[in-house]
């Protein structure tokens, strides 16, 4: 479990401040200031033949819909519980450890051209098993989709809309001065998309390629994942015969201030053993390690 801290001078509502950087780490926030020059882009792809073999029998379990989305919500977790050092964020110019795994998700309400799009912001716990995940989504995307629920976040947006374009722009740039100074209400940051640890995207359910979606300078999102449609692959096995395989690319663009890029090629390996076997997330981890103090 994690240890349980107090808030200290320079802590913010969803993150501690780290204090024991090395010097360079916490230099470089003042360095490269934004999220933009900040990005870094990694892109994979998953022979998916053990996937799609555990997704089946879930399904035949009870689990109906669960799919590709669910596992990278699952593997996600996973690795920081393992390496948590994944789910920092830096503000302020200062680097902090997120106190929870906050998944952000646009979603469209209904599959049509003209229909409205949404986020959903969910709370996940470094001890959630893919259950855990499949049931927190499940609710939670049936709640908008229904339209039996506003979410904060269009609550909020329609607040600001109302308000002159002067106005919004001066309102905008309170939050952003409000942000940097980590005493933005915590209303605010509770229904932010912009605040969170990860901002996914199942391109694949639509049928199209990942691709490198930028990162919001606005905020502190640190990771967006594109996860892309199933590809067929003939290749040739051992004996020279072909054979056909699926395969899913994943695209990640992460921003590098929070971590060293050692630090980084070890969870995204992790993160690949476990694509491998998602047997692996129906189970707690073991052990949940915390970030430095």
């Amino acid at each position: 479990m994690a240890t349980e801290r107090k808030k200290r001078f320079s802590d913010r509502y969803d993150g501690r401040r780290l204090r024991t950087l090395d010097p360079f780490s916490a230099m470089i926030p003042f360095i490269m200031k934004s999220k933009s020059e900040a990005s870094n882009y990694f892109s994979d792809t998953v022979e998916i033949t053990e996937i799609e073999k555990y997704l089946n029998k879930k399904r035949k379990e009870g689990y109906p819909g669960i799919g590709m989305l669910h596992i990278f919500v699952a593997v996600f977790v996973r690795i920081v519980a393992q390496y948590p050092a994944i789910n920092r964020f830096c503000s302020g110019q200062r680097i902090h450890a997120r106190h929870d795994i906050d998944f952000i998700m646009v979603i469209k309400k209904q599959m049509k051209t003209s229909a409205t799009e949404t986020s959903i912001k969910l709370k996940f716990s470094p001890s959630d098993t893919i259950d855990d995940v499949y049931f927190k989504l499940k609710e939670e995307i049936e709640k908008v989709k229904l339209e039996k629920e506003v979410t904060g976040a269009d609550r909020l947006t329609h607040i600001f809309m109302k308000l002159p374009r002067l106005l919004l722009r001066f309102a905008i740039g309170l939050l952003q001065f409000l942000d940097y100074f980590g005493i933005m209400p915590k209303s605010i940051l509770n229904e932010s998309p912009f605040h969170g640890s990860v901002i996914i995207t199942d391109l694949g359910s639509i049928g199209l390629p990942a691709i490198y979606h930028h990162l919001y300078n606005f905020g502190n999102l640190p990771f967006f994942i594109a996860i892309g449609a199933k590809k067929k692959v003939n290749e040739l096995d051992a004996d020279g015969n072909a054979v056909a395989k699926k395969y899913v690319e994943y695209k990640l663009v992460v921003d590098e201030r929070i971590c060293d890029g050692f630090y980084f090629s070890q969870a995204f390996k992790y993160f690949r053993s476990l694509l491998k076997k998602p047997e692996k997330l129906e189970e707690p981890p073991e052990v949940i390690n915390e970030d430095i103090d």
